[in-house]
């Protein structure tokens, strides 16, 4: 389906001081995301900072996504959460409020076994009648999904697609031909905006992507241009982003993107604490990075 093909772009979710969900300015960037006719919108991922957000929140911020794109794109959203039955609740939330998808990292603070992970995705799939996206995310859950148990979630109901985060020893050619062998007719996706040209070349189905979520046009003339196996032109716009994907390793794309918000007039708000702005020396940097991408 299209949800896991192509470009999916990640909004922040712009919140105020006492962590409610500002709709004006989440329909600001869905507007921009969804005129530029990218292949779906993800919602409340790590771009869009689930983890500092309540239960009411996160459903305010799919309400709010569900009518201001009014079913133009499909919509993905994040339900990871600590305990299983949060993340069941999550799930329905997400249902009822209009998504076309979810989003399930494997979120704990005590570390967790595959046989963990296995039983809670399969409960979380269970809870709705939405197709499911593993989000293998280990530098923030601190659990890697081995390619085994990526095949074992492929086999149930509903799990459709895989997030996956750069590959070992950047083999993505390996990498994708293994998955596809392993996990018949799961959606291969990649996460990382740095080496999403890489992916794409290789074959990779989609491009979960940071920097689309407030640059949706250029990010998708990458996307199509390795779509289309023109390498050339995709390693060509790959190098315009590249000021762009050094500061995201630099500061973590996350603070960056708050900054790139309000050049970009998308609003000026901060993330939730215990998270900082970035300082304002990084403020020019971001500003000539963004040059060569809004001309």
């Amino acid at each position: 389906m299209a949800l896991f093909q192509g470009l999916s772009a990640f909004s922040l979710t712009p919140t105020d001081a006492a962590g409610r969900v500002q709709v004006d300015l989440l329909c600001a960037q869905l507007e921009r995301i969804t005129d530029a006719a990218v292949d779906s919108v993800g919602l409340l991922g790590s771009t869009g900072g689930y983890a500092y957000l309540s239960r009411a929140e996160r459903l305010r911020a799919v309400k709010a996504a569900a009518d201001c794109i009014g079913g133009r794109v499909p919509l993905m959203v994040g339900v990871g959460a600590l305990t299983t039955a949060e993340a069941q609740a999550l799930a329905r939330d997400a249902e009822e409020a209009g998504a076309d998808g979810l989003l399930l990292a494997p979120v704990s603070y005590t570390p967790l076994t595959e046989e963990e992970v296995f039983q809670h995705f399969r409960a979380v799939a269970g809870a709705t009648d939405l197709p499911l996206c593993i989000y293998n995310n280990p530098s923030t859950t601190h659990f890697t999904f081995s390619e085994t148990l990526i095949a074992r979630l492929a086999a149930l109901p509903k799990v459709a697609a895989v997030k996956m985060p750069a590959a070992k020893d950047g083999d993505f050619t390996g990498e994708v031909g293994r998955l596809r062998q392993t996990a018949d007719g799961l959606s291969i996706g990649y996460s990382g905006d740095w080496f999403a040209a890489d992916a794409l070349l290789a074959g990779a189905d989609a491009f979960y992507s940071v920097v689309a979520g407030l640059l949706p046009a250029p990010a998708l003339r990458l996307v199509r241009a390795a779509q289309a196996g023109d390498a050339g032109r995709t390693r060509e716009i790959d190098a315009a982003f590249q000021p762009l994907w050094a500061l995201f390793k630099e500061f973590g794309s996350f603070r960056v993107m708050f900054v790139m918000a309000d050049i970009l007039s998308l609003g000026r708000f901060d993330p939730r604490r215990p998270i900082l702005p970035l300082g304002p020396d990084a403020r020019p940097r971001i500003e000539a990075a963004l040059r060569g991408l809004t001309r």
